[in-house]
């Protein structure tokens, strides 16, 4: 989770004997450039901005801003390692908090993405407890200031007893490298974590790859907004000397966007109507996450849809994605939200939610959407 960049009127003070500008504001990095204010920020390359981003502590941190990337000069948080990290100093491009980097074609959407190549050069340390994570924002608007809706996180290295977002769900083929597959929310986001099992030091790879599972994994629509794409650290102690010794990222487009149309609201179930639903879940000794895929199987389109079902007993929502769900008793009433409430004829959405669970699992028997009963498939 990462809080916003604030904006303070830029100041610099020049070492002595030195090229080192200490950074209270945003600014533009031609030389080494100290950067010790909570949320202080510059742009190098006339295209990246470097942001130190302290938001999860009041201890002291600065981060050396070079040409191509950065390093972490100081860190004196100390976080607790069940919890959140104390920073994520990092590099980006698109928006952030209305921080735009210079030149930025973002937000897109991601139907209009041809390509996003991208390359990360790492230098780590031992004795700190930290990941090195590759952030990627997206939203159903093209979202310029606070949090995105959507976070997918691509851990490169990961250092002591820190773990990501919910829970595990599967791995992941991407980018000619298998992944540890994550899936949660923060109470803010949702999150989609791809985890190495090994530190990862340097990577070329097309971002799109990413967005792609993420969007077949019904997180997210082609519809929704790519806005920003970072790379960085999040530290809970230690961590000086970590860096980003280099970082590229563009994002290619094949067309214009448009912003997303408001499905009209839910109507009753057109002649032919029917349905079916795939419910795959995923268990552990007290809790489960559940991704459930909704068919249009019928020749009428479905505008606005609303799923009901009986969770077995011990099983209780915590949080989801992609739909409204509200939970009373074994009872659950699984709504659309504003961007995938429409279904064509042969059409799909997904959404899916992380609850707790007591006794022995077993999946819901039967789904009505609409008024509808749907086949299982």
């Amino acid at each position: 989770m990462k809080r916003p960049l604030r904006a303070i009127a830029a100041a610099g003070l020049l070492a002595a004997g030195s090229l080192v500008a200490i950074i209270l504001g945003g600014g533009n990095a031609s030389a080494d450039t100290q950067i010790c204010d909570q949320y202080g920020s510059t742009t190098i390359g006339g295209k990246y901005v470097v942001q130190n981003n302290r938001w999860g502590t009041s201890a002291q941190q600065c981060i050396n801003v070079t040409s191509t990337g950065f390093s972490i000069t100081r860190q004196d948080g100390v976080g607790n390692t069940s919890g959140a990290p104390v920073s994520y100093p990092s590099i980006f491009v698109g928006c952030h908090y209305t921080n735009c980097s210079p030149g930025t074609n973002l937000p897109v959407q991601v139907k209009n993405i041809s390509s996003a190549p991208g390359s990360i050069g790492y230098n780590y340390v031992s004795g700190a407890i930290y990941d090195a994570a590759y952030d990627i924002w997206l939203d159903p608007t093209p979202k310029r200031d606070g949090v995105n809706q959507m976070e997918i996180m691509i851990w490169f290295n990961r250092q002591g007893p820190i773990q990501p977002i919910g829970s595990p769900v599967g791995t992941a083929n991407v980018a000619g490298r298998s992944w540890e597959v994550w899936r949660g929310s923060n109470g803010s986001n949702n999150v989609i974590s791809y985890l190495s099992s090994s530190p990862i030091t340097s990577l070329s790879f097309d971002v799109m790859a990413f967005i792609n599972d993420t969007r077949n994994r019904g997180a997210i629509t082609s519809d929704w907004y790519l806005t920003s794409i970072q790379a960085g650290f999040e530290p809970w102690q230690g961590g000086v000397g970590l860096a980003v010794n280099s970082f590229s990222q563009s994002v290619n487009t094949g067309g214009s966007t448009t912003p997303p149309t408001t499905p009209p609201p839910t109507t009753p179930p057109p002649s032919g109507s029917a349905c079916s639903v795939k419910y795959t879940p995923n268990a552990w000794n007290n809790g489960f996450t559940a991704d459930v895929q909704i068919t249009n199987t019928g020749s009428g389109t479905i505008n606005g849809w609303t799923l009901n079902y009986n969770l077995p007993s011990g099983q209780q929502i915590t949080s989801a994605w992609n739909a409204t769900v509200t939970q009373s008793g074994s009872a659950v009433t699984a709504r659309n939200l504003s961007y995938n409430g429409t279904l064509t004829p042969g059409g799909s959405t997904s959404f899916g939610y992380q609850g707790t669970l007591s006794g022995t699992y077993s999946s819901p028997t039967s789904f009505t959407l609409n008024g509808v009963t749907c086949a299982r498939s």
